[in-house]
């Protein structure tokens, strides 16, 4: 004779739910968490900004120029962009090679994000209780700048990293490079390089020495706390800094080195 088979109310299934979570707290736990970051993750992606037309578009103002305008107006303060756009010839070969020593050298090589370089950020800051180390790759830079704001978090960092990626997956290196040299704040007001040789040196880029150049470079870690025409100890140790990274990378002889810095 057949087994006549019983049909099961919607709580047994909560039974069997509950009867699972008792038996298994931290593989649930594990599977809620799960959850949770993947419909986090599919949010954040959904909601990242539009990148393609950044392939022929020039962003008319960053994230992070709004932002300084909307500081300096909580301050009562008037506020001056200076910043205006160069083609990528306009920019100096030895700029390009400092940036890139100074900033990310594995620029060409990672897809956005060096996570090697994210690690040891975090162990060494972590270590010494502070950040005493930057793991941002320039496109991560670059994506914070156009889109995000300084304000450190998480999520920023999170978004931060899949808008690098983004970025990476439609733009070629070099409009990559060419967008972050036009709009990397440089100064109180001052946007990317052409800005900067102009405000500070007062001419354009081709006009300025190897050691203007590296002093512009010098200041991207804190260029609302040091001028490139400032004769500090921290800028000129940045700016050897630097000229070391290119004599190894061998954009730069020994001598030409030393030259620099018997201009600086």
């Amino acid at each position: 004779m057949a087994r006549k088979q019983r049909n099961r109310s919607p709580g047994d299934d909560s039974g069997i739910k509950k009867s699972f979570i008792r038996r298994h707290p931290f593989l649930a736990a594990g599977f809620l968490v799960l959850g949770i970051l993947l419909a986090l993750s599919a949010s954040l992606w959904l909601s990242l900004p539009e990148v393609e037309s950044l392939a022929q578009r020039h962003p008319a103002r960053t994230a992070l120029m709004e932002l300084r305008v909307r500081q300096a107006a909580s301050g009562g303060k008037g506020y001056a962009i200076h910043q205006y756009w160069t083609a990528w010839e306009g920019f100096p070969l030895l700029l390009r090679q400092a940036v890139v020593a100074s900033e990310d050298a594995a620029f060409y090589s990672h897809e956005g994000v060096d996570f090697f370089e994210l690690k040891e950020s975090f162990k060494q800051n972590l270590r010494k209780g502070e950040k005493a180390r930057g793991g941002s790759t320039i496109t991560m830079q670059l994506a914070r700048n156009l889109f995000l704001s300084p304000h450190k978090s998480f999520l920023r960092k999170l978004r931060e990293i899949l808008i690098a990626r983004r970025l990476e997956a439609v733009l070629s290196k070099r409009r990559i490079l060419h967008l972050y040299l036009n709009i990397v704040e440089l100064g109180r007001g001052v946007f990317g390089f052409p800005a900067a040789a102009q405000y500070f040196f007062g001419g354009p880029l081709e006009g300025l020495t190897p050691a203007q150049l590296l002093r512009l470079v010098a200041v991207l870690p804190k260029p609302l706390r040091v001028s490139p025409l400032s004769n500090s100890r921290y800028l000129q140790w940045r700016v050897r800094l630097v000229a070391d990274r290119m004599v190894q990378r061998g954009h730069l002889t020994p001598e030409q080195r030393l030259r620099i810095e018997s201009d600086l």
